[in-house]
């Protein structure tokens, strides 16, 4: 009995071992993973601000707001102007200096920061635009933008950016690119903007800008 119980104790130790060896990797992978908030506002602030406001709310209507736009967005197109996939030479140069961690430690920091409202121009394209984000145009088969973006422009974390109170400037500009294959990367959107006139864009990059 002694012996058995003896038996029965090492392999619980062992198991508990295992277990703890087989936990490690996973912490090292979750501390690996976090964000660094204050090397993050330190890139951006070199890197960043100037063009992007301090607090991610550009006030030049070319350049986007990236503040509260999710992270992983933000990292995405960051790796995509580095690896050239996004056309833009500007861009192309401040991402190509920075690392993985850099890009994830910036976009963390600065979706931290809450972004300020926008607001809309022109009653009379916004009304065309709210239709065409709410409702799609069906007999070219566009979809609706609230579909992917939601209906107040929060867009879904991880796959649809944040659409809420962008400058129409910098929409109209990125809407026209994907339909003229300027931009080309991501497929669903230069199809949904090829079937979009100048004006349909411009009443859509305006009815966004005052979503709240």
């Amino acid at each position: 009995m002694k012996l058995i119980a003896q038996l029965i104790i090492a392999a619980s130790v062992a198991t508990l071992a295992v277990s703890s060896f087989a936990e490690e990797p996973k912490k090292e992978a979750a501390a690996v993973a976090k964000p660094d908030l204050a090397k993050g506002e330190a890139s951006y602030g070199a890197v960043c601000a100037a063009c992007h406001g301090a607090d991610g709310n550009s006030g030049t209507p070319a350049y986007p707001k990236l503040a509260q736009q999710h992270p992983e967005y933000l990292v995405k197109q960051l790796q995509e102007f580095k690896s050239d996939k996004r056309n833009n030479a500007v861009m192309k140069g401040f991402a190509s200096a920075l690392s993985d961690e850099d890009m994830k430690n910036i976009a963390f920091w600065v979706t931290s920061k809450k972004a300020k409202p926008g607001f809309a121009k022109d009653k009379e394209l916004v009304t065309l635009g709210e239709r065409i984000y709410r409702g799609g145009i069906a007999d070219r088969q566009v979809a609706a933008c609230a579909g992917c973006h939601s209906p107040n422009g929060a867009g879904i974390p991880s796959q649809y950016p944040r659409l809420s109170g962008q400058h129409a400037d910098y929409t109209v500009a990125q809407l026209t690119a994907f339909r003229d294959g300027v931009r080309k990367n991501n497929l669903q959107m230069t199809q949904v903007a090829a079937k979009l006139n100048d004006r349909e864009i411009k009443a859509v990059a305006d009815y966004v800008a005052g979503l709240r």
